[in-house]
């Protein structure tokens, strides 16, 4: 059974391997965190432990980059050795992130979608917000993404309104 844990360098390979596939799939974009990835970490393996440790230190005040991120916990969501998605909960939101990003983000690599994996996810996630103290986890999609309207949905969300292209929806984290 999938379950989220904390991002880990024994996942390399898998990991790897689904950023090839976002990067590859012409449906959809390409999600934030793939061209996030430090370059030497797709290539070096200690590298990608570098990348590793500065993705678990971000969760903590002290390591949030200035260009707008604010303390985030990511997760991957993990079966069997394969890393099949991957999750970020923000703890607390700029002006910016109220409109377009919210507290939960989540992606599912390519060759795992329409397999309920998203809905899943954000389940698993929700008392994790909610012992990060957040009550009711704002969530954002784009206006044309029925699929993420549909994960959030099943999961509580209520519908507040539209912010430009965006459906925002508070959704109960207990």
């Amino acid at each position: 059974m999938p379950e989220l844990i904390a991002p880990t360098v024994r996942l390399r390979t898998s990991f790897l391997a689904a950023l090839a596939e976002f990067r590859a799939d012409r449906d959809h974009p390409v999600p934030w965190f793939v061209s996030d990835v430090d370059p030497p970490a797709l290539t070096d393996a200690v590298a990608f432990t570098v990348y590793v440790s500065r993705v678990l230190s971000e969760r903590t005040e002290a390591a949030v980059r200035a260009d707008g991120f604010v303390p985030m916990t990511t997760l991957w969501w993990v079966e069997d050795e394969q890393m099949l998605g991957r999750l970020a909960i923000r703890h607390r939101l700029t002006p910016a992130l109220e409109k377009a990003g919210g507290h939960i983000g989540y992606d599912v690599r390519p060759s795992a979608r329409r397999q309920r994996h998203a809905t899943a996810m954000l389940a698993a996630a929700l008392p994790l917000a909610c012992s990060l103290g957040i009550t009711h986890a704002l969530l954002t999609c784009d206006e044309t993404n029925t699929a993420s309207q549909r994960v959030i949905e099943a999961n509580g969300g209520r519908f507040i309104d539209m912010a430009g292209h965006k459906r925002r929806y508070r959704v109960p984290t207990s």
